[in-house]
């Protein structure tokens, strides 16, 4: 399974996502077979992507945020 498609986290993978939406469009029996396969994979490939970029941008956000939590905290005890 897949997030939804269309947020704004995933808007690098667009023309992706719309060949699967028209690759599915195509009807059940296309795919049944498997011929969306390659397509979804690209698509789960991509949304990875777009996951880990967010992932790392988040984590050094985190990281700044903690680092000056714990200056706060070591001002507070010294100054205690």
């Amino acid at each position: 399974m897949h997030p939804h498609l269309h947020t704004k986290d995933n808007t690098a993978c667009e023309e992706i996502m719309t060949a699967l939406e028209e690759c599915h469009a195509r009807g059940f029996l296309w795919k049944s077979v498997g011929m969306c396969n390659d397509t979804k994979h690209q698509v789960i490939l991509c949304l990875r992507a777009e996951r880990l970029k967010r992932t790392a941008t988040n984590r050094a956000a985190a990281k700044i945020k903690r680092e000056r939590v714990k200056k706060v905290w070591d001002d507070i005890d010294e100054n205690s």
